[in-house]
């Protein structure tokens, strides 16, 4: 068989809240990974939650959207949703059905039970995460547990995650990263202008308003600086809470920080191309987007020395101690002190290209699906 040969599949993606442009990181990777999946020709549909939708498509860049009813409560939001997009799936006849996250996994086994071919992405061990209580820790281990053994096609976004696969569900997977496009830097700033900020003179971090992204303690940190810098973070929470109102209320009290909600488009392109530094202070994270955008944008970046970030490849100097407040202000400090130097933007936009870019991944993920379909044809795909 000639393993070049296209062979064009019917593909369901289920596990995330969506696309066009709804927040999130696997929202993200699904956006920018699947236009270039249906570009080859597959048959592509995205399950997609309602309530985030602000506008509604029929087709979205060759993909065809299923809008499906999902309840608004962060504990069975995405189990529940992957549930009614298993039963459409098999309405369909797809040939695969791709699950992204180990809450979702949770449904593999119904999909194999229909009969349908899966493939699961581990984004991370989201029971990991500090919103979540011990009820839900528990569903999201036995999410991924159940759709790691169960799955045919396991990928890992980092050799972490990799790693904890092989351990909890005794199977080998695929690392296909997360990845970027190499962006063309904006030279406009009427956005800054807009919310007061100058080109140059601000630190950019990104992320949902939760306690695992580590923003209050970078807040700490930042009072604590001695600069002229103003600081920028742009996110919001997908559910209200205490904690989100609360960093709310902290950062409207500081006029040296700068919360802009959630944005995509033309705005946050502005924010990544002018900022001085990005700073990305999470306690726990997959293999984060966010600090591959910053990157690929030639930005000076300090980042928590939690393992996803310890796999990029970045000098000693671009980490801090995660949760240690004093570290990371004395680190933001010395990054301020010294612009990041043309050799090493242009090592980090290489690295980008080499390990993190879509088309490579879309590559990657294609050749996933064909083995998936007829893997004693494909049984010498390296893991």
């Amino acid at each position: 068989m000639n393993l070049g040969a296209r062979h064009i599949l019917k593909i369901f993606v289920a596990g995330t809240r969506g696309i066009p442009d709804i927040p999130g990181g696997i929202e993200k990777h699904c956006q920018d990974l699947y236009p270039l999946i249906a570009e080859m020709g597959h048959d592509v549909y995205i399950a997609t939650r309602k309530q985030y939708a602000l506008k509604k498509y029929r087709e979205w860049k060759k993909i065809k959207l299923i809008y499906l009813y999902s309840p608004v409560t962060k504990n069975f939001e995405a189990i529940f949703h992957t549930f009614l997009a298993v039963l459409k799936a098999k309405k369909l006849k797809v040939d695969i059905i791709h699950i992204h996250a180990v809450g979702p996994g949770l449904m593999v086994p119904l999909a194999k039970a229909l009969g349908l071919k899966v493939v699961l992405t581990n984004h991370g061990p989201d029971y990991d995460r500090q919103k979540w209580g011990n009820f839900a820790k528990t569903i999201l281990k036995t999410g991924e547990y159940l759709g790691g053994k169960f799955a045919d096609s396991n990928i890992a976004i980092s050799s972490v995650i990799q790693k904890i696969v092989k351990k909890r569900c005794k199977k080998e997977s695929h690392i296909i990263y997360n990845g970027v496009m190499l962006p063309d830097a904006s030279v406009q700033s009427d956005y800054l202008d807009e919310i007061n900020a100058a080109p140059g003179k601000y630190l950019l971090s990104v992320g949902r308003f939760v306690p695992e992204k580590g923003l209050a303690l970078l807040i700490k940190a930042f009072k604590t600086v001695n600069t002229e810098h103003k600081l920028i973070i742009a996110g919001d929470a997908d559910h209200e809470t205490e904690y989100s109102k609360q960093l709310k209320h902290i950062i409207d009290a500081d006029e040296n920080i700068i919360r802009t909600g959630y944005l995509t488009g033309e705005n946050l392109r502005q924010l990544f191309s002018h900022a001085r530094l990005f700073v990305l202070p999470s306690y726990h994270e997959g293999l984060p987007i966010a600090l591959l955008e910053a990157m690929s944008y030639g930005l000076s970046v300090l980042v928590s020395d939690i393992p996803a970030n310890l796999e990029v490849d970045l000098p000693e100097k671009c980490f801090f101690e995660c949760g240690n407040a004093e570290d990371l202000k004395n680190k933001i400090e010395r990054l301020l002190q010294n612009d990041i130097s043309e050799n090493e933007k242009s090592r980090n936009k290489l690295q980008i290209i080499q390990k993190y870019s879509w088309p490579k991944i879309a590559m990657q993920t294609d050749l996933l699906y064909r083995q998936t379909m007829h893997p004693a044809q494909y049984k010498h795909f390296h893991k």
